[in-house]
């Protein structure tokens, strides 16, 4: 049977994916977590049958198989013909009446701010902004890796690096403790030894992000090298803002800057600092808050902006993931 009223909230990244069955006065019904969701390493119908065990676990444990609407921020959203072959895949699978499609960056925006109205910048794995108004406004990136311009995120970060001790180590650059702490971290003697690991596949690719908060270790102990890659993140996190920012003309008025993802939730002062700071300086009516709570909290917020929902089904929503 359907629920009277109901959302269907799907947070679905790389790593994982969170759903939620929400009813229309804000209570989670159930819950379900499940396999990251990857269309371009996986294909689209086998990422979608991987999305739909989480999805009908949740809806099961609801006691239904259909809700009113259905809000899913999904990775690799980044451009509007992606948002429209997943609505379309999605609204195949007869979860919802209305389907609405956004990339997983505006769960986290809209985890973080009272109403629809502010900025993010996501800085995890990848990095990413998008803003948006109560209008319906709103402001992104392409996102899609360097070819649109992006700069950052855990994976860059230990590449970058790893460049750098490179080249420290065989005199082509200079000197950083970048070319002894990363090697030491996987218990290996110097770089030479790390990069023929990493390229035989001794040292698998996926474990490259372990370097990222060695980057920051080093950084922290005083390391030039290490602290101006750091700096460098913090500057294309506030440059992302303030485009964002300018772009919806917010600039000027007292705005939320929500900042979230693995590498600012884990609060590297040095990071963090310098993007508080920056920010202060070139948008001062800026109100930047890290926010750690679950994104499909902001999913399901989404989605009760939908059903236009009482107050009260909001502050119950939030209690539920925020306590």
């Amino acid at each position: 049977m359907g629920l009277t009223g109901g959302v269907l909230a799907i947070d679905a990244g790389n790593s994982k994916t969170d759903v939620a069955v929400i009813g229309s006065d804000g209570a989670v019904l159930a819950t379900a977590r499940g396999e990251g969701f990857r269309p371009p390493a996986v294909g689209l119908d086998t990422a979608m049958d991987t999305l739909a065990e989480p999805v009908v676990r949740a809806l099961t444990g609801a006691g239904t198989t259909t809700v009113l609407r259905v809000t899913a921020c999904l990775a690799n959203a980044d451009l509007p013909q992606e948002e429209e072959r997943l609505t379309a895949a999605l609204t195949a699978r007869g979860w919802g009446g209305t389907v609405e499609v956004r990339n997983d960056t505006f769960a986290i925006l809209r985890a973080g701010v009272a109403e629809p109205r502010g900025v993010a910048v996501v800085c995890g794995a990848g990095i990413n902004c998008v803003g948006m108004r109560p209008d319906g406004r709103t402001a992104r990136f392409p996102a899609v890796g360097r070819v649109s311009g992006d700069w950052g995120g855990g994976w860059a970060l230990a590449e970058e690096a790893l460049w750098h001790a490179a080249r420290a180590s065989d005199g082509r650059g200079g000197p950083t403790a970048l070319a002894g702490t990363l090697p030491e971290h996987f218990g290996l003697s110097g770089m030479p030894e790390l990069i023929e690991a990493l390229h035989l596949g001794h040292v698998p690719q996926a474990r490259r992000h372990e370097l990222t908060p060695v980057l920051f270790a080093t950084a922290a102990g005083g390391d030039g090298v290490a602290r101006a890659i750091v700096e460098r993140q913090a500057e294309e996190i506030v440059t992302m803002a303030v485009v964002a920012l300018t772009r919806l003309s917010l600039l000027e008025e007292e705005t939320p800057v929500v900042l979230g993802g693995s590498v600012l939730a884990a609060r590297h002062p040095l990071l963090n600092d310098r993007v508080h700071a920056l920010l202060a300086e070139r948008a001062p009516k800026a109100a930047p808050r890290l926010v750690t709570a679950s994104p499909v909290l902001g999913a399901g917020l989404l989605g009760l902006d939908g059903l236009a929902a009482p107050a009260s089904a909001y502050g119950r929503l939030r209690g539920h993931y925020e306590r």
